[in-house]
């Protein structure tokens, strides 16, 4: 019954959980550096993570960039601004949206499947039977799903930021009588002034425990927190590099 225990109790627990992630994440990073590298699996994984996650990103940056100029248009078109589209629209897709949105999209859907399949072979003892072969769970499972979605990640960034921005071309050039020409021209002009995921996948499913149900609180667990972490990530970022 009293309050400074229990707040002791939950204070505990985030340094503890903060704690193992921190050792993990440590493991993650030495296993990295050190022999052997599974290439064809890094290879498989930059498949499943980045080439299959290409329609989810790309569909929804599309969408996104119309949205957006058609919003930006609706706004401007109260005050004699709607030359502002295709400035507003790059800046705020390639900054803010293209990265953002790419990011919680492969969360989603690489973050809960990475969590649900390590958390299933933890739960099975699957993860046990690699240590008895004398194979480094760390390396073959962890290594290389971070090292495929370090490398997809930005791939996967830069096409979803170019889609969006071709979103608000179609939308603008289409629908609200742009012309092309000189919408790609000032996108260009303007644009020239200026993965947590698959760690936090792993994490999850390797301290995944108590069956079916272990498995799904780690997946959830998984998207949360990356989700989270994505968001906090952009918030530092932004003011870090565009703060004046």
């Amino acid at each position: 019954m009293n309050p400074f225990a229990s707040i002791g109790r939950a204070v505990l627990t985030v340094l503890a959980h903060i704690g193992r992630l921190a050792l993990f994440t440590a493991r993650a990073l030495a296993g990295i550096v050190s022999p052997p590298i599974y290439t064809r699996l890094i290879l498989s994984q930059m498949i499943r993570i980045g080439y299959f996650s290409l329609p989810v990103v790309g569909l929804t940056a599309f969408f996104t960039g119309g949205v957006l100029a058609l919003q930006i248009y609706l706004g401007g078109n109260r005050f004699g601004a709607e030359a502002i589209v295709p400035q507003v629209v790059v800046l705020a897709v390639t900054r803010e949206l293209g990265p953002v949105i790419a990011g919680l999209m492969i969360a989603g859907r690489v973050g809960a499947a990475i969590a649900a399949e390590i958390g299933t072979m933890k739960v099975t003892e699957q993860i046990d039977a690699l240590t008895t072969l004398a194979t480094n769970p760390i390396k073959y499972l962890v290594v290389p799903r971070i090292v495929a979605a370090v490398i997809s990640m930005p791939i996967l960034t830069a096409i979803g930021d170019s889609i969006g921005v071709m979103g608000g071309y179609a939308v603008s050039v289409y629908s609200l009588n742009f012309t092309g020409y000189t919408y790609l021209k000032n996108t260009m002009d303007f644009a020239h002034q200026d993965d947590i995921i698959a760690l936090m996948g792993c994490y999850n499913g390797f301290n995944s425990k108590g069956g079916a149900q272990g498995v799904g609180n780690a997946t959830t667990n998984a998207v949360v927190s990356s989700s989270i972490l994505i968001l906090a990530a952009d918030y530092v970022l932004t003011a870090l590099l565009f703060h004046k």
